[in-house]
């Protein structure tokens, strides 16, 4: 008997969802699309960027180090200026990013066995992209100097060897495509569930719900199973898309990482309910739902670390289910992570999935008192 209710209601729900052909375009379309924008759109690396020289030296040194930018694969170009004043207005006008300055005194100092100052003017309104360029620079100028001091026909003495582990090619793609198995069902399921309990309650439906032989719980779980049904389809086919197309594999195991997707997607499901508990309209759910995503996305770590945030805020940070599915997600992928670790990081979602299904459940329970 409780099996025919909840079969009924889950049928229901799922009709619902895909009656309408803009609806079943809507849940299958924008994370496909999405998918592509992030792989190829959304990155901190930066590639093709003219960077501009104000050289006021002239000399055999000060040639040399230029052609080293010209030959970096980050420059698409090197722009002269025959003045400072000539490159800032050029930084104005966005046409370059950075403007490396040589000093007149640069070669002479290197012949005199001095170190010369380079100036790096930077562009402030590209904060981001313009330190990776100046890091770019510095490591430029840094090993020129090096090898300037050197003796002749001898190697520097020490020389920094970098080595990367589990993305040794320092592919930005292999870190950012495959979290999006988890962000982009996320939002999708957040809509799907929320927006179906306000818009039964603008219909009138739901206190026909509330009245009927269904419990709190099973109203609970009759809402959960669409949207869980629809977000392990997404990630489904978003897994397939990062390891077909874009031919990154999952060095980790496939069960775990449906297993910890799956109590991420009740979790996000439990929030998604606790919000639609507390709302009248569609309009409500829409801004609830948005109140909590971007404070979700922004401390998940989608973006920045998390142990680059005030330490007051890190707390608040683990307990997004999405922080650690990233961790989970990323380690999976990028290397085999081992299930304790996986576990460690699968026992929060859980906590915040029973806390928040439970929450929802006892606010229905009370609409129905």
């Amino acid at each position: 008997m409780l099996w025919t209710r909840l079969s009924a209601l889950v049928v229901k729900e799922l009709l619902a969802a895909f009656r309408d052909p803009k609806a079943r375009v809507a849940l299958v379309m924008p994370p496909l699309i999405q998918v592509f924008l992030f792989a190829f759109a959304a990155t901190i690396e930066v590639t093709n960027v003219p960077v501009g020289v104000v050289n006021q030296d002239w000399g055999a040194q000060s040639q040399q180090l230029i052609s080293r930018f010209e030959r970096a694969s980050a420059f698409s170009e090197i722009r002269r200026y025959d003045s400072q004043a000539a490159a800032r207005a050029a930084i104005d006008r966005q046409e370059v990013m950075v403007v490396v300055q040589i000093g007149q005194d640069f070669s002479r100092k290197l012949a005199a066995r001095e170190t010369p100052d380079v100036l790096v003017l930077l562009d402030g309104r590209k904060s981001n992209s313009a330190q990776i360029v100046n890091s770019y620079l510095n490591t430029i100028i840094s090993q020129f100097g090096t090898d300037a001091f050197a003796p002749e026909n001898v190697s520097a003495d020490s020389r920094i060897v970098d080595r990367s582990w589990y993305n040794p090619n320092r592919d930005y793609r292999n870190a950012m495509v495959p979290v999006l198995i988890a962000t982009l069902p996320m939002t999708m399921v957040l809509m799907m569930v929320g927006m179906s309990v306000a818009r039964e309650r603008e219909l009138g439906t739901f206190e026909q719900l509330l009245v009927s032989p269904l419990q709190p719980l099973e109203i609970i779980s009759g809402k959960a199973a669409p949207g869980l049904l629809v977000g392990l389809a997404q990630c489904v086919v978003i897994t397939g898309i990062v390891i077909l197309l874009f031919g990154i594999p999952l060095l980790g195991s496939a069960a775990m990482l449906f297993l910890s997707l799956t109590v991420f997607l009740i979790a996000v499901i439990g929030i998604a309910l606790f919000i639609s508990s507390l709302v009248s309209t569609q309009q409500q759910a829409m801004m609830g739902i948005m109140l909590v995503m971007m404070p979700a996305m922004m401390l998940s770590g989608f973006s920045s670390p998390v142990q680059n945030m005030p330490d007051w805020l890190q707390p608040l940070a683990l307990t997004n289910p999405l922080t650690h599915i990233l961790v989970i997600v990323r380690g999976l992928f990028l290397r085999d992570m081992p299930f304790w670790l996986v576990a460690q990081r699968i026992w929060p979602m859980a906590v915040v999935a029973v806390v928040t299904m439970a929450s929802a459940a006892w606010m229905f329970q009370r609409k129905v008192q």
